[in-house]
């Protein structure tokens, strides 16, 4: 089978080598099993070729994994477990075993202490969705396998989802935009509503495009919004505040921000980039 049959965002495929599991579907020179790895760093980022000045396609988050194909010239090529996106990813930032998750990191961001103890150092910082294997608790601290020590409070058990994820979109209010992002430190649109919906239990794949096939029903013209509903444009996507207000990670103010509907639609309009659906969850 042809390989430009299969989208290579989320397909383990390069022109010499691709995941074994893809035997019989594609021609490929080699084929390899792959080794699951953990991300062992705050945030990992997934480049497009192997070097730290090629664009950003996505990060990966503390806890999270990744299966490596190829490691080479202190680069993984593989994929993310969480939304099955292919890139290379630092091999250091990577490590073994494997330790299941039990909890996320609830809250923006987060500290790792080396002890139970607010005065130990140094201290590592976790963000939202940050993936916790706890083994025991410690005081007001829960102990991660194999690192140090979450303050409790900030944790969530896997199966603990927030009740309004638009609310957890807001606390991004202010966030530098970041092609590739999923941090408070810069984040993209597809990104905000990726983690946003994560931390209310909804799987979301990763780009704004691929958001759009996936996620809702499109609403019929006309129908009143309402707080939640997404809207996309060709590489865009934000999400409704109330009726009238749009929650979006955006490249006009280089941040997150809250602006009326209108205005994102005159804008673009502009630019003769129409709005391309409006969905509800």
């Amino acid at each position: 089978m042809n390989q430009t049959q299969h989208d290579r965002r989320i397909t383990p495929i390069r022109r010499d080598l691709a995941a074994s599991r893809l035997k019989g579907q594609i021609d490929a020179p080699r084929f390899a099993e792959g080794v699951r790895r953990q991300v062992v760093r705050s945030v990992a980022d997934l480049r497009e070729h192997p070097a730290d000045t090629t664009r950003l396609e996505t990060q990966i988050l503390f806890g999270e994994a990744f299966t490596a194909y190829d490691v080479s010239d202190g680069w993984a090529w593989g994929q993310a477990e969480l939304d099955s996106y292919v890139g290379y990813v630092e091999a250091k930032a990577l490590g073994e075993p494997v330790m299941a998750p039990t909890h996320r990191v609830r809250v923006l961001r987060t500290l790792l202490f080396p002890s139970p103890d607010i005065k130990s150092a140094p201290a590592r910082p976790l963000t939202l969705n940050a993936k916790l294997a706890v083994e025991d608790q410690a005081g007001r601290f829960y102990k991660i396998a194999g690192e140090g020590y979450v303050f409790a409070a900030h944790a969530a058990a896997l199966g603990e989802h927030d009740e309004d994820w638009v609310a957890t979109a807001e606390r991004f209010l202010g966030a530098p935009y970041l092609w590739g992002g999923k941090t408070l430190n810069g984040v993209d649109c597809s990104g905000l509503v990726q983690a946003a919906l994560e931390s209310a239990g909804v799987a979301a794949p990763r780009d704004s495009d691929m958001q759009e096939a996936a996620l809702g029903a499109p609403l019929p013209p006309k129908t009143p919004l309402r707080r939640g509903d997404l809207v996309f444009w060709k590489g865009h996507v934000g999400v409704m505040a109330d009726a009238v207000h749009l929650l979006h990670a955006n490249a006009f103010h280089m941040s997150v921000e809250i602006e009326p509907l209108d205005a994102a639609i005159a804008r673009s309009g502009a630019l003769s980039d129409p709005v391309t659906s409006i969905r509800r969850l």
